[in-house]
């Protein structure tokens, strides 16, 4: 995967793309970072990316032609001719994991991260495949929501991650939130670790993590017990744990 990133602040990207799972995709070619200020394409002698907003307000608007031009030469050089163009913004989708894997799936995506009050709204509407929101607040800028998104996809590449079951169970990714974990020791200061996870009988084991991950959706985000559809046993689950929290 090729990853493009657009930003006024290149240097925040290095240390995290220069560390842990994203320093480690690289080096096993799953992905390809480059970060470009885009005020290189400004022009105007002064490189300004930003003007006052027709009608009046608050603030500075990001112009369309620094990103328009930006956009266009990275597709001039890319391979896939299709490229995901993300705009980081409050007004977006609400980001989740299945947009996660869906953007995992892509070839090439291009990250705008933009600053000042807002962005012409013509780079909105003919530059711009998708716009993501990674919560109901504002950052100064996109440069988080962009990290956040990058690490959220690159983990998902093949052979990035040590096991490649490791994601499938994650939080979100089966539609309810992960079951507890415990590690040596199995007696910690007289908190012990549940008897079935030292039983050695893996469909037990199963069965108790399955149940936990219902249980803990049901008590922290039972809002995602309504997106999905749950089979006749994790149903069944669902009326014991009810039951037994009673």
């Amino acid at each position: 995967m090729q990853i493009d990133i657009l930003t006024l602040f290149p240097e925040m990207f290095s240390g995290v793309l220069g560390q842990s799972i994203l320093q480690k995709a690289v080096e096993k070619s799953a992905v390809n970072y480059n970060v470009v200020n885009f005020r290189e394409f400004a022009d105007n002698k002064h490189s300004t990316v930003d003007d006052y907003p027709y009608g009046g307000g608050a603030g500075m608007v990001l112009k369309a032609q620094p990103i328009f031009d930006a956009v266009e030469s990275l597709k001039e050089k890319a391979k896939c001719r299709t490229p995901r163009v993300i705009l980081l913004c409050p007004q977006g989708e609400s980001y989740e994991q299945r947009k996660a894997e869906e953007l995992a799936k892509e070839e090439h995506l291009i990250f705008i991260c933009g600053h000042y009050e807002g962005y012409d709204e013509r780079i909105r509407e003919h530059v711009v495949t998708d716009e993501i929101s990674i919560g109901d607040y504002v950052l100064t800028g996109g440069e988080l929501g962009a990290m956040v998104v990058v690490d959220s996809v690159v983990r998902l590449l093949p052979e990035v991650l040590g096991n490649q079951e490791s994601h499938m169970k994650d939080s979100f990714s089966t539609g309810l939130l992960e079951h507890p974990h415990y590690t040596r020791p199995a007696d910690f200061r007289g908190l012990k670790v549940p008897d079935v996870l030292i039983s050695g009988n893996h469909k037990l084991i199963e069965e108790w993590r399955n149940k936990e991950a219902l249980r803990r959706t049901l008590a922290r985000r039972p809002d995602l017990l309504e997106k999905i559809e749950l089979t006749d046993e994790q149903e069944k689950w669902l009326n014991e744990i009810k039951k037994e929290d009673k």
